[in-house]
Order: C-alpha cells, then structure tokens, then sequence
C-alpha cells in the first residue's frame, strides 16, 4: 500500500498535526521556563510542571504505534533532556561554568541516546538525521537562555523563530517514519 502520496487521509492528517502540537509545545513550554528561571518568575513551577508534561504526551503517542515499554523509554529520555536544560539554564544563570559545562555534556550524551533510540525502533528515521536535528535544537536552545539571560531580548525572540521552525521539521520527520513504517492511512 503506497501511503505516501501528497494526498494524506484524515488519519493522518490528525497525526500530523499531533506530532506538530508537541514538538510545538516542547519548544513553547522551553521558552517559557527560561524566561520564567532567567526573570524568577512566581509562574517557575507551573510552568515546569507543564513541561515535565510534553514526554508524557510523546510518550503516550509514541505507545500508540509500539507499545507501552518503548513509550515509556522515550518519556524517560526526553525526561533528562528537560531536566539537563534546566541544570544548564539554572548554572548559567548562576554563572557556574563548571556546572554549566558538565550540564551541556550530559545533554549532548542525551541527544545522541535519543536519536540512537529513535532509530533502533523506526527503519525510516536515520541517526544521523536525529542527531543534526537534536544538535541543532540544543545550540539554539542555549543560545535562546543565553541571549534572555543576557538581556538580548530581540535576538531572543528572532532566534525564537527558527527553533519553531525546526521544531515542525523534526515533527515532520517523525510523521513520515511513522506513516511509512506502519502505512497509516
């Protein structure tokens, strides 16, 4: 069955634009808790809170396709990525480079068991694809703290678009796997 035409069903439309609601939100919710730690916000923990949310909403869509065991794993993964960005955000914020560093480290060692996992269990989604993508978003992420830490408030927000935009694009690529692995229609 060749699901792959630009003509997508209702079905998968509806995934779509799932895949894009939460890589939308990961970003969304990202953004807001580095603003929220960088201007020590009272919102800080109903902001994390909802974060801490977004791998639970992948994960349970993620157990749609492969079950519960893989759901949880990519929840656990995409959990500690949170989790290192937020030691990051916090040492830089405190201006502890030692910290900063060992916090960045480990966030890199993350991406790349993310995008290991995510290749293991889907034949249509390469590794190496994973990895740019997931370097990529880290560098701007960073960035992102760095220049609302710094006060660099315009660039912060024009930097704010193109993590968007490639937020859609690895929400994208994840549709596609997903369609041509399981020829959703």
């Amino acid at each position: 069955m060749d699901c792959m035409n630009y003509e997508y069903t209702r079905k998968q439309v509806d995934l779509l634009n799932e895949l894009r609601k939460l890589w939308e939100q990961h970003v969304h919710w990202t953004r807001s808790f580095i603003i929220s730690t960088a201007a020590s916000l009272g919102d800080l923990e109903a902001v994390t809170k909802r974060l801490l949310r977004n791998p639970t909403d992948f994960g349970n869509l993620l157990r749609l396709f492969y079950g519960r065991q893989i759901g949880l794993e990519f929840e656990g993964l995409f959990t500690q990525h949170l989790l290192i960005a937020a030691d990051l955000v916090n040492a830089a914020k405190k201006g502890d480079t030692a910290a900063a560093e060992e916090a960045r480290r480990k966030w890199y060692e993350n991406a790349d068991e993310i995008a290991n996992f995510l290749a293991t269990i889907n034949p249509y989604w390469d590794v190496e694809e994973w990895r740019d993508f997931l370097y990529s978003h880290l560098q701007m992420t960073e960035k992102e703290a760095v220049l609302r830490l710094g006060g660099q408030y315009a660039e912060d927000v024009a930097l704010y678009d193109e993590i968007e935009e490639e937020a859609l694009k690895m929400a994208d690529y994840m549709f596609e796997g997903l369609i041509r692995q399981f020829y959703v229609c």
